[in-house]
């Protein structure tokens, strides 16, 4: 394109098509919000993939087996696509394998896995379990389970995409370099002769620089001298406007507007002047619209721009030349309207403020400050190219800091929309706002997701970083004289990652934003896609700074916490930016360009040219299918017209393509490696299966191959496609070359697998048999015969062929008669695949017309008991033995049998399944008799499965066939008979050889199966005499067998024998002693007593297995076994303990058994038990037991041995041996005292190899001392409590003060011991002697002394504070009267103490070594007082605040929600409340002021009087209350009393009337006293009469009133909120 002139005719639609780029919002759902949707830049999702499943996406896949190399190579080979535009739209890593090096050989791929370890070929292993699969070909299962070779790469999962090569560097400014595509997204034309007029020093000095674009059939620029330049688009100057007149005195163009006829032009100044041009007739302006003067500013009765504000916006108003809309930088917009006349002077302009305050506007009457604001954004709506009811209605989108306002100005003045800030523009982000209409027009094609055939007038807004679109819906209005009634909805949402300076619709469908970083990103409407981005930072564009000033204090600068605040005001950008069809213009401080996205033919050039064909043939492919941008790159959304635009288009680039590639090839074959061309190779596939072109492939592209060499990298691409079923039909010729080439490169398998997914008739049959035979591919071999010749037969006779040597043992090579034997093994899945209706080995079924033909014809081969001619018309016989003269009966089949019997019942096993072997008849019906049918098909259609299994019962004789193989036929009659026995007779005498057969099996691990066949038949079968089939069974160990037959002949004894032999769910056997022994009426007890000879037999056994269980069950049916089991089982044995506790202490829970009421000895044994088992659970269990269950004899010695010295105790005390119980424990203690001095003198001796344990065996002991001193205090507490009896009952006189009671000598003695060992004990551990707590070795203690010493005192301490306790509790239940008691307690403790310091000064010379002991008992006592004084402290402390802060929250009060009664409605307070509330007030204060001062004077009274006798009391003011309940009453005047008197008497001293109406409204006469108010705590206030009324009337309607003993009101209840 010539850069000096432009084909942009202004005739025609004023725009093709426009987009938002706005996510499709909920409104289809019912709802008015919006979706936000966050830009993603690394997944644009395909629309709607179209083509045969994944095939038709496979390009995206196509760049994971992308070569990595390096680039280097000739200069005219394809080039490497680094940087290719194919990869921004489709990006994926390169992780997919390769093609080559991944086979599976055909040998081995399809034999039963159990012949892999066969030692030989007639011996099959017993492991073989035949009945217990189904047999499946390597072909037709998965191929991800059995074949490692990857597919196709069209074939794997889909993958993320992106919108542009340039998107995905979005925002990352870090990059040094961004990779651009060879195609200019944006094709720029700088306008070089316009620019040489309005941008040379000449042009600026005389016109001025620009300042300001508009665009529509010329191009018009303002400039700083107040000059309006118009171009055409040939860059010719047509017009210079303003020089001579009063434009060029009003400042710089700062808004400029173009009519919708293109005939007038307006400009706006920085003065705040508004000239309008006529361009016929440019010499004066045809019309002038001034700012207000002075004196109109004082007396203002007209509305219009303030002096000196710069008009910023300026439009027109549809069709019109004389209204216009104008906004300035103060925040304010006008809508101008001219009359008719002669010329300028003869018009006069009506201006009508539509936004905005004036400075000197009295301020609002909410009080609120106000903001400073201005017009960040400004549009009126243009017109379309359809005819719609907002043309004439003047629609102007106006958008501040705050709100976005939709105005409409004709014919008055009305706002039809308006919409707050988002919520999610981000705090301290750059203040910006912009926006742009795009008016209905009509559209070609139907909108494909409304229908419509008129597009929707629909805005763009802009608000900081967040873009919005909304729809304008017109609803008709009733009355045809009113405008349609507007619906505004919004759509879409988009967030951006910086902020939006400015927006153009570019198109119907595609918007185009400019960034703050003067980024360009191009989006598509609906579907919300960033489909380009790329910088404009190199265009200079022009920009000013038109609302810092104004916004100077919403930009943050101390108060950076307030979110609402922003952290710069942006500079205005929309001036500069423009759209005019389809073409974007840049106004710049240099330069004017203008630019237009390339379109997609545009793009697929410029990657030819580039010399990227691979990446043209993508991205053409992506058209067609639609996946690519479709609207960016000017390309319908209607499938079929984008269909027949891009198809020529992508067969040209790969006619093209392959042309070129092959040159290059023949000329250097380096130029262009195999990788490049598979490659391209895979390309052209895709692009072929996506336009339904197949053909192309074979008829035109395939030659290309032939000729060059390389139809091998033809073949492998075409691999996947066929084993797909995309491509079933091959030319012979390619199919001949597929073959050569598989072989050569060594994969049969996957030939195999290849033919066996092709059509057959394209298929040269001898071939390719031919060449199956050689190399082995038996399943293509057998593939080809079924489907191309229909012929079931010679597959098997090809199969059974590899058998003759193997069968006859002649020697030969190992390695021949190996592979002959793995291929022989294919016969078997073959009869089961053919034999049940599918084709071998792909698993399809077969057509109907086939398959009773291919399964008549096997039975008739296998089952006709003959050798057969084959092929038929030939007299050569088919022989199994031919170096012998007689063939044996059933040739075929007896020696498939010979060679493997368990997969040929196998595959038989699954044949009679199918229902070809039912009645003969019924295959006569369906095969149709009526014509004539080979003498094979008429044999096989009567063949049933009762002639097979006596076929097989003939054959598989014992005389012919080991019971290795015959057990195989016995499984299978023992299956088959349950599932069909309408189809099957067999005598009772073979069914019972079969039994014996199963029974007989030849390996345990047959043994399951075996079992399994039986129980099978024995379900239909039931033999005469089962007695003797027993010892069978027993011998095989068929014991599901045995316990079904002995439980249906009630032989409970020997059920329960089966059950202990059966090494299977032994815990059945509990159950099964359920079932034996639960009570039978007509069972002898013969078989109970039975039964418990078997249990006492198996005792042990049974408790083993589970002894909570084996006690529950002999709980529960067998109590007399109990003593028989545990001796059964071990003496002492931890099963014994298990035994027992399940008895004597079940878990409820899990056994929902009470305990078992058992003798005396299990009690004692189970005692003795656990004082070894579980020690610490003996004394709680000895507390629980009844006294007469334990001797104590016998216990005594077992709990001494394991230590359960408080069990002992505990028993001692129950039978009265108190003091030998004390004496047991005192001695004990003495044995924990001595080995913890020998635990420290052994650790003291032996530092060095001291360990960890000493420590934690020191702190044990010492916490056994503790445990054991507690059980001394509860020796003693317990003497207390029974002498306390005793005394009650015998009223004894307490005993002298120098005789002890025997419960004071217990105290006595367990007070002495516990500080003997404390004592003694401390010296040993006190920190005092380090040498015996420390290691010279080591700088740390090796015991904690802190920690033991704290431990020891705490003996002595507990045994105090339990005998003060103790002291104080007897005595006060002794006696009523409190000093008795207490002095009774004293005298107690005195006398225990007295006694215990007697013992000490008699066995101690000094009483020096109990000084510690006794200071700490009483140093801890001096502590607890402490601790008990500081608490009560604090929580007097605390009480006092709570009880000041409630004080404080009563007296604060409650504020009234309203100034008005809730009641009467009248104004309480204050201003305009009606009453002499003041005066009121100021009397109340008197009043008050008055009884202070007598109060004070009494108060003197009284202090003068105290010197001389009793002062009288100072006069008491009765206390005034504000109500008892949830009410407060506030005085707000004085009637006949106060109001506090009128609130606690009850009583309404107001005089008048107090009328009630319907709408509880009450009425008093206007010079009626002020009475008290009523605040209740929801903040309610009401006339304290008022309230009274209400509830009068509440109570009048059943209403319950609480009142008080003197009948007055005790509660005030709202009657709004109860």
């Amino acid at each position: 394109m010539d850069d000096d002139h432009l084909d942009l005719s202004p005739n025609g639609e004023n725009g093709d098509a426009a987009s938002s780029d706005e996510e499709t919002i909920k409104g289809e759902q019912g709802h008015e919000d919006i979706a936000d949707v966050e830009e993603d830049q690394t997944s644009v999702a395909s629309d709607q993939p179209t083509g045969n499943g994944v095939i038709a996406n496979r390009y995206r896949q196509l760049l994971q087996d992308r070569d990595d190399a390096s680039e280097a190579g000739s200069a005219e080979g394809i080039p490497r696509r680094a940087g290719s535009p194919i990869d921004s739209l489709l990006s994926v890593p390169d992780d997919s394998p390769s093609l080559q090096g991944s086979m599976i050989s055909s040998p081995g791929s399809s034999r039963v896995p159990s012949l892999a370890s066969r030692p030989g070929l007639n011996s099959p292993t017993p492991s073989f379990r035949p009945f217990d699969r189904r047999f499946q070909s390597r072909i037709s299962s998965p191929s991800s389970a059995l074949s490692p070779r990857p597919g196709s790469p069209a074939f794997l999962a889909g993958h993320s995409r992106q919108a542009s090569l340039t998107s995905q560097f979005f925002l990352e400014v870090g990059d040094a370099e961004t990779p651009t595509p060879p195609w200019e997204v944006v094709r720029w034309t700088k306008l070089k002769k316009l620019n040489g007029q309005a941008f040379s020093e000449a042009g600026k000095r005389n016109l001025g620089s620009p300042t300001c674009i508009a665009v529509s059939a010329s191009i018009v620029l303002g400039t700083t001298k107040g000059i309006i330049l118009m171009f055409d688009y040939n860059q010719n100057l047509k017009m210079i406007i303003g020089p001579g007149t009063k434009a060029v005195e009003s400042g710089p163009i700062t808004a400029i507007a173009v009519s919708a006829d293109y005939t007038t032009i307006a400009g706006g100044h920085s003065s705040g002047n508004i000239f309008t041009w006529d361009t016929s007739r440019a010499s004066r302006p045809f019309l002038h619209i001034p700012p207000l003067d002075d004196s109109q500013l004082q007396h203002r009765t007209m509305d219009g721009h303030m002096p000196r504000a710069s008009i910023t916006h300026l439009g027109f108003l549809g069709t019109r030349h004389t209204a216009l809309v104008s906004a300035d930088d103060r925040g304010m917009a006008f809508s101008h309207l001219a009359t008719r006349g002669t010329g300028s002077l003869g018009r006069t302009v009506k201006t009508v403020r539509i936004l905005g305050r004036y400075p000197d506007a009295p301020p609002p009457a909410s009080g609120k400050p106000l903001k400073p604001s201005t017009v960040l954004g400004f549009s009126s709506l243009p017109l379309g190219n359809v005819e719609r009811a907002t043309d004439t209605m003047g629609l102007t989108a106006m958008l501040t800091p705050y709100l976005l306002v939709i105005v409409s100005t004709t014919p008055i003045a009305q706002t039809q929309h308006k919409s707050a800030r988002p919520k999610d523009v981000a705090p301290h982000s750059a203040m910006t706002g912009c926006l742009a209409w795009f008016p209905a027009v009509k559209l070609k094609v139907p909108d494909p997701s409304t229908g419509s055939t008129m597009s929707k007038v629909k805005l763009v807004y802009c608000w900081s970083n967040v873009l919005t679109v909304l729809d304008v819906d017109e609803v008709p209005s009733e009355d045809k004289d009113k405008p349609p009634l507007l619906k505004f909805k919004a759509r879409s949402r988009w967030k951006c990652e910086e902020a939006i300076v400015a927006v153009q619709w570019l198109s119907r469908s595609v918007l185009t934003v400019l960034t703050i970083t003067q980024r360009l990103i191009v989006l598509e409407d609906r579907s919300m896609r960033m489909t380009e981005a790329f910088d404009l930072i190199h265009k200079y564009i022009y920009h000013a700074d038109l609302f810092s000033n104004q916004l100077h204090n919403l930009v943050e600068q101390l108060d950076e916490e307030d979110t609402s605040m922003h952290g710069v005001v942006a500079d205005a950008f929309y001036m500069s930016f423009k759209a005019y069809k389809g073409r974007i213009f840049l106004l710049g401080f240099n330069d004017v360009s203008i630019g237009a996205l390339s379109n997609w033919a545009d793009r697929l050039i410029a990657l030819m040219e580039n010399g990227d064909y691979i990446g043209a043939i993508q991205l053409a492919t992506s058209y067609y299918t639609g996946d690519a941008n479709k609207l960016t790159v000017g390309l319908p959304e209607d499938a079929a017209l984008r269909h027949r635009m891009v198809r020529d288009k992508v067969m040209e680039i790969m006619r093209a393509s392959l042309k070129y590639v092959f040159g290059q090839r023949q000329k250097n074959k380096s130029s262009v490696d195999d990788q490049q061309l598979r490659h391209l190779t895979e390309t052209c596939f895709i692009a072929c299966q996506s336009v339904g072109d197949l053909d192309f492939l074979f008829d035109e592209m395939y030659e290309w191959y032939e000729d060059g060499d390389a139809e091998g990298i033809f073949l492998e691409v075409l691999e996947p496609y066929i084993l797909e079923k995309t491509i079933s039909i091959v030319p012979p010729t390619a199919v001949k070359a597929m073959v050569t080439h598989f072989v050569s490169k060594g994969w049969e398998s996957r030939l195999e697998e290849v033919i066996c997914h092709m059509e057959t008739a394209t298929l040269d049959i001898d071939q390719i048999t031919s060449l199956c035979k050689r190399h082995g591919l038996y399943d293509a071999l057998i593939y080809v015969w079924n489907q191309a010749l229909s012929d079931y037969i010679t597959p098997l006779i090809d199969l059974l062929t590899l058998l003759i040597p193997l069968m006859q043992n002649n020697p030969g090579n190992f390695m021949e008669h190996e592979n002959h034997e793995v291929n022989a093994v294919k016969m078997f899945p073959y009869l089961s695949y053919t034999l049940t209706g599918r084709i071998y080995p792909t698993g399809e079924r077969m057509q109907d017309g086939v398959v009773s033909q291919a399964k008549a014809e096997l039975y008739w081969f296998l089952f006709s008991g003959k050798s057969i001619i084959w092929p038929k018309g030939s007299s050569k016989i088919f022989r199994t033995q031919p170096t012998q003269a007689d063939e044996p009966s059933f040739p075929y089949l007896r020696m498939i049998l010979q060679y493997d019997a368990p997969s040929f019942l196998s595959a038989l096993n699954e044949a009679f399944e199918d229902p070809f072997l039912n009645d003969s008849q019924e295959k006569q019906l369906n095969g149709g008799t009526g014509r004539d049918l080979p003498e094979e098909q008429i044999f096989g259609l009567t063949v049933d499965r009762q002639y097979v299994v006596s076929i097989l019962l003939e054959i598989m004789n014992p005389n012919d066939f080991d019971p290795t193989d015959t057990i195989y036929l016995d499984m299978f009659i023992a299956r088959n008979l349950p599932k069909f026995p309408q189809y099957l007779l067999i005598p009772g005498s073979t069914l019972d050889k079969v039994l014996a057969g199963l029974c007989r099996y030849p390996g345990l691990d047959l043994a399951e199966d075996a079992q399994l066949s039986a129980e099978y038949l024995l379900s239909v079968y039931q033999p005469p005499d089962i007695s003797t089939m027993i010892p069978l069974f027993k011998k095989a160990c068929f014991y599901r067998i045995l316990k079904r037959i002995y439980r249906n002949d009630k032989q409970y004894a020997k059920l329960l024998q089966t059950y202990f032999e059966d090494p299977e769910d032994q815990t059945e056997i509990f159950d099964c002693i359920a079932e034996c022994l639960q009570p039978h009426p007509s069972l002898p007890k013969r078989y109970i007593q039975e039964v418990h000879d078997v249990i006492k037999q198996h005792s042990r056994e049974l408790v083993e297995l589970d002894p909570t269980r084996a006690a529950q069950t002999l709980a529960a049916y067998a109590p007399g076994l109990h003593r028989f089991a545990l001796d059964s089982l071990e003496a002492g044995s931890e099963l014994q303990y298990e035994y027992l506790k399940a008895l004597l202490e079940p878990d409820y829970e899990t056994s929902g058994q009470p305990a078992a009421t058992l003798d005396r000895d299990f009690i004692e044994q189970y005692v003795q038990l656990m004082c070894r088992y579980n020690s610490s659970h003996v004394s709680d269990y000895v507390g629980i037991v009844q006294a007469t269950n334990l001797r104590l004899d016998k216990l005594l010695p077992t709990m001494e041995d394991t230590g359960v010295i408080d069990a002992v105790v505990i028993l001692m005390a129950r039978e009265g041996q108190v003091q030998d119980a004390m004496g047991r424990l005192t001695k004990h203690l003495q044995t924990l005292e001595s080995a913890l001095q020998g635990l420290v003198a052994n650790a003291d001796g032996h530092a060095d190899d001291i360990d960890v344990d000493v420590k934690e065996a020191a702190e044990e002991l010492l916490r056994g001392l503790q445990k054991y001193t507690h059980v001394g205090i509860w020796l003693c507490q317990g003497q207390m409590k029974t002498s306390k009896k005793l005394n009650a009952i015998g009223r004894r006189g307490s005993p002298s003060p120098s005789n002890l009671s025997p419960d004071e000598v217990l105290w006595l003695e367990l007070i002495d011991t516990t500080v003997q060992i404390t004592r003694r004990l401390s010296s040993v551990v006190s920190p005092s002697q380090p040498i015996k707590v420390s290691s010279t070795a080591s700088p740390t203690p090796v015991l904690d002394s802190d920690k033991l010493v704290a431990l020891l005192r705490s003996l002595v301490q507990h045994t105090f504070t339990a005998l003060m306790t103790a002291t104080s509790t007897e005595s006060a239940g002794l006696s009523s009267n409190r000093l008795v008691a207490k002095s009774g307690g004293s005298l107690t403790f005195l006398r225990i103490l007295r006694a215990f310091l007697t013992r000490a000064a008699a066995s101690s010379p000094n009483l020096a070594d109990l000084r510690a002991v006794l200071t700490s008992i009483f140093s801890a006592y001096a502590y607890e007082e402490s601790i008990l004084r500081l608490s009560n402290r604090l929580l007097e402390q605390q009480l006092f605040v709570n009880v000041k802060q409630a004080v404080e929250l009563r007296q604060r009060g409650w504020r009234p929600r309203g100034s008005t009664c809730e009641a009467c409605g009248k104004r309480l307070w204050g201003p305009g409340v009606a009453g002499n509330v003041f005066e009121a007030w100021e009397e109340k204060q008197a009043i008050e002021n008055k009884k202070r001062a007598e109060k004070n004077a009494a108060l003197d009274k009284s202090a003068v009087a105290r010197g001389k006798g009793k002062a009288e009391s100072p006069i008491e003011e009765d206390e005034t209350y504000k109500g008892k309940g949830k009410g407060k009453s506030t005085d707000v005047g004085s009637g006949n009393g106060s109001s506090a008197d009128q609130m606690s008497n009850g009583t309404q001293d107001v005089p008048g009337q107090i009328t009630e109406t319907n709408g509880e409204a009450y009425t008093r006469r206007r010079d009626q006293p002020l009475g008290p108010l009523v605040v209740l705590a929801c903040r309610h206030i009401y006339h304290k009469d008022c309230l009274d009324a209400l509830q009068a009337k509440q109570e009048a309607n059943g209403i319950h009133r609480e009142v008080d003993e003197f009948g007055r009101e005790t509660e005030y209840r709202c009657p709004i909120d109860g």
